[in-house]
């Protein structure tokens, strides 16, 4: 039976995941991600927008299995991933989530054509089928991502494919496993503009048609905009803003998502921060000190905001903000 639209999926709870670096006996950590409390519910797509270096990739890794939490935990339909068992359970949990990366040229083998890597998937996630339904399958979701004729394109190898025909390879082989969500870190980040557009609508198609759910990283606000349902930003390991998309980009709360969409112009997004008046001061995440690690880049930064993490709380409804000048705001206005 299937799930209802719009009912949760996946939960972090205080995810965190610290990297040591250093000798042997250095006590310097890199705090990749701090406390991140996020969910995704089904049939969504969800963006998590930020610069290079902010955690989103990291974040994506956690929920992908590559990476184990410092601490927190991830939950997927209820259950902890903490609970998993045996390879078994580690495999079908891989087939509901899996992820499409960044690089099309560097995610195919290219010494074996297209059809390997899907059928590969389908052997190894869905062992019922018989070979001739395996065939079938890997030409109905290479379908389905909008490429035909799917006999023709599956008997190619990468190099005769363009990169945007290669990213559709990636999104059919993670369709492949009937997934429940798919984690999409930077899927077009490496292509040409022109040939975007697609790949966010095969997102949108395969949402509708599929029913899968999707996390979007990227650091391209605009195309957040485009195709999905809510966002989250983030900045140097904590999730600073999130709420559905309109709400996020029209009205922004933190200054750091004001900042970024001060790089995309749009009479829809009222801004308040001259991006020029910004400080290109990166966020100190080795062994960071207390306060918003945004503190040293914001023309409005108090002393409060030295020396107290601010936490994501609502400042309107399904609106979440981590800054201590825009809650001060929300409750005078409230006030």
């Amino acid at each position: 039976m299937n799930e209802p639209t719009g009912s949760e999926l996946l939960r972090t709870v205080d995810l965190t995941r610290h990297f040591k670096i250093g000798g042997g006996f250095s006590r310097h950590n890199l705090h990749a991600v701090d406390e991140v409390n996020l969910t995704i519910n089904r049939r969504e797509i969800v963006a998590l927008v930020g610069e290079s270096g902010s955690g989103k990739s990291t974040i994506a890794r956690l929920l992908a299995q590559v990476y184990k939490p410092t601490s927190g935990e991830i939950r997927f339909e209820g259950k902890s991933l903490g609970a998993l068992r045996g390879r078994k359970q580690q495999l079908a949990y891989r087939g509901e989530v899996p992820m499409v990366f960044q690089d099309p040229f560097a995610s195919l083998n290219p010494a074996y054509r297209v059809d390997h890597g899907i059928m590969r998937g389908l052997k190894l996630h869905r062992t019922e089928l018989s070979p001739a339904e395996r065939r079938a399958e890997a030409a109905r979701v290479v379908e389905a991502v909008g490429l035909n004729p799917a006999a023709e394109i599956l008997q190619r190898y990468p190099y005769e494919l363009s990169g945007g025909q290669r990213q559709r390879i990636g999104f059919a082989q993670a369709l492949a496993y009937r997934p429940k969500l798919i984690l999409a870190d930077e899927p077009v980040s490496m292509l040409d503009v022109s040939i975007r557009i697609g790949l966010l609508n095969v997102m949108a198609d395969l949402r509708e048609s599929e029913g899968v759910s999707f996390l979007y990283i990227t650091h391209d606000i605009a195309s957040a905009r485009y195709v999905c349902d809510r966002v989250m930003v983030m900045y140097g390991g904590h999730i600073v803003e999130a709420g559905p998309t309109e709400d996020v980009l029209q009205e922004p709360k933190h200054p750091y998502t004001q900042l970024l969409l001060s790089a995309v112009p749009d009479p829809r997004a009222p801004l308040t921060v001259d991006v020029d008046t910004v400080k290109a001061e990166p966020p100190k995440v080795v062994n960071p000190p207390a306060g918003c690690r945004f503190r040293d880049r914001c023309p409005l930064a108090e002393p409060i905001c030295h020396e107290v993490t601010p936490k994501l709380t609502e400042l309107a409804p399904g609106h979440e903000t981590a800054c201590h000048v825009a809650q001060r705001a929300a409750a005078g206005v409230a006030g």
